[in-house]
């Protein structure tokens, strides 16, 4: 199963260390409890190991998740948090089989980066209460219950037992992280609190007895009833664990040397551990960034170190529930106070805040929306503020530019021909896409064309077309004509046929000849309208020309390439 199982098994072990305290706190920080969180880590982290898509990705509870998940079980209580579990197992797995793992890394960086800043905050937030050792004040809002509780250990404190005790857990996580980044100083940070506890008698709250191992599984939480309410945050923990599992697996590719996940196959494993867990009653899961981290960093190379951290986990929880009940809950504020300040990196977000206007616009928005609404909501609000800015973007590279006419046209001309040529016929050429933000910039600059009896579009450099697009160049044709200017266009692209025809852009013109794959035929036929029509009189003697007809229009299936001469 492994080239170097030795390596796997120790690796495996050093995460399981790591995991045991997180897993703890992330599930108390849900609202289900300690049991919850080692439920998810132990059940959700073995079938992920076996049916995920990547050999070094490590699965569990995760920071993130509990954000979303807090409100849930505020408002539809335990049963609704399994079964929202559940049902965002489905969804991953329709996503899989949909093979839509490969679009989740269109998420812009600075999007990324934004809401991990703004997890970050909540997750830090949300141990304040612990931390200050005083019953957690009701509400959704995590910055409000955090200042309520500020605001109740101020009017009655309760001793300085839990503060110093968070403090000391988080800077000696931090410390020791500086120091010696493969020891697990948050088990040595949460062993030193719970023995300095118990010798000292401290006032501090603990975990409570946990179950001496897992429950069986049932169903009895499912209320058919309440489903329909439930499709939407489902979709919302659906979607967090698509994102952040695959962030994770790709972040263990890049601390790899040769290993790739499959995204899609990524996205059934972690589905059908979000099916499974919540039947023994456990939180919804994902990818762990930072536990996968520790894998790779401990030597990992198969699925073998995740599912030792998996079975370690659980000989804890079927052997040791009783230590574990100990456990000062203020200590495991404080092993996720220093886990939030290690998940910002600081130097990535000081890059994105440099970088561009726009950059630094999606990363803090994200951020704040993140705090004030939900991880969900801020994802998506960011992913339309970015798509915004990048149209925005697009849309200032199309351009509209006259190009001096060719002096190599067909026939012997005169220099008074060709200048008059010059003042009659001007060449445009469109560069970039003709689509919905650049078509009424368009519009306006087409507008604004001099008075002249031709006018040639070249639209060989045109990269995309849209109905939108379409239009506003009909529209443009249409004013064009009514001013009398006669219009010919050139090089249409294949594939951009479709949407110019569709609405009409070019029909008429099409039907009057006055389409050509290439820009010299279009000057040619231009020439032979102004002989015929004398605006540009003939050579001395030579016959006057047949008006232009449609014997050499660009089919829709006309190449765009074009003859020495350009299109």
């Amino acid at each position: 199963m492994a080239r170097r199982p030795r390596r796997d098994l120790l690796a495996g072990l050093t995460v399981a260390i790591v995991a045991l305290p997180l897993a703890l706190g992330f599930g108390i920080s849900s609202g289900l409890g300690a049991a919850a969180g080692l439920a998810t880590a132990v059940v959700a982290g073995a079938i992920a190991a076996v049916f995920g898509g990547s050999g070094l990705q490590v699965s569990g509870p995760t920071g993130a998740m509990t954000v979303v998940l807090v409100p849930i079980m505020h408002e539809h209580g335990a049963s609704g948090v399994l079964t929202v579990g559940v049902l965002a197992g489905l969804m991953l797995l329709a996503l899989a089989l949909a093979r839509a793992g490969r679009y989740m890394t269109l998420v812009p960086a600075p999007v990324v980066e934004g809401f991990t800043l703004g997890i970050a905050c909540v997750i830090g937030l949300q141990q304040i209460p612990a931390a200050l050792g005083v019953p957690a004040p009701g509400g959704e809002k995590v910055v409000v219950v955090a200042w309520k509780a500020v605001l109740g250990f101020a009017a009655h404190p309760g001793g300085w037992a839990a503060p110093a005790m968070a403090a000391a857990v988080a800077a000696l996580m931090l410390a020791g992280a500086r120091w010696r980044p493969t020891v697990p100083f948050s088990l040595i940070a949460v062993a030193a609190a719970t023995l300095a506890a118990e010798l000292a008698g401290l006032p501090v709250a603990r975990i409570g007895q946990l179950p001496a191992g897992l429950p069986a599984p049932s169903l009895s939480f499912l209320d058919p009833a309440a489903l329909g309410t439930l499709i939407a945050p489902a979709v919302a923990v659906a979607a967090l664990a698509a994102l952040e599992s695959l962030l994770s697996a790709a972040v263990a590719d890049g601390m790899s040397v040769n290993h790739r996940h499959d995204p899609d196959r990524e996205l059934f494993g972690q589905g059908l551990a979000n099916l499974v867990a919540p039947l023994f009653g456990g939180v919804p899961a994902t990818g762990a960034i930072a536990r996968t981290a520790v894998n790779v960093r401990s030597g990992a190379h198969s699925r073998l170190a995740a599912l030792v951290h998996a079975a370690v986990l659980g000989l804890i929880v079927f052997t040791a529930a009783g230590l574990v009940a100990k456990i000062p809950l203020a200590a495991l504020a404080g092993v996720l106070l220093a886990t939030a300040i290690r998940m910002v990196e600081v130097g990535s977000v000081a890059a994105m805040l440099r970088s561009t206007r726009g950059d630094a616009l999606v990363l803090v928005l994200t951020a704040l929306a993140t705090l004030a609404l939900d991880l969900v909501q801020a994802v998506i609000l960011g992913l339309l503020v970015a798509g915004a800015l990048a149209l925005r973007a697009i849309a200032r590279d199309v351009r509209l530019e006259a190009v001096p006419l060719r002096p190599d046209l067909p026939g012997d001309h005169t220099d008074a021909e060709h200048a008059l040529l010059t003042e009659h016929i001007v060449a445009y050429r469109l560069d970039g896409p003709l689509f919905f933000a650049a078509a009424h910039r368009f519009l306006l600059q087409l507008s604004e064309v001099a008075e002249v009896s031709v006018v040639v579009l070249r639209m060989s450099r045109v990269t995309t077309v849209d109905a939108s697009g379409a239009l506003v160049l009909a529209d443009a044709i249409t004013r064009l004509q009514r001013r009398g200017i006669t219009v010919y266009i050139s090089g249409i692209r294949d594939g951009h046929h479709q949407p110019l025809y569709a609405v009409g852009a070019i029909a008429r013109l099409d039907e009057a000849g006055h389409v050509f794959a290439t820009t010299p035929q279009a000057i040619a036929a231009a020439r032979d309208h102004l002989h015929h029509t004398g605006i540009l009189p003939a050579a001395p003697g030579t016959p006057i020309p047949a008006a232009p007809s449609a014997s050499i229009p660009a089919a829709p299936s006309a190449s765009p390439a074009a003859p020495p001469g350009g299109p």
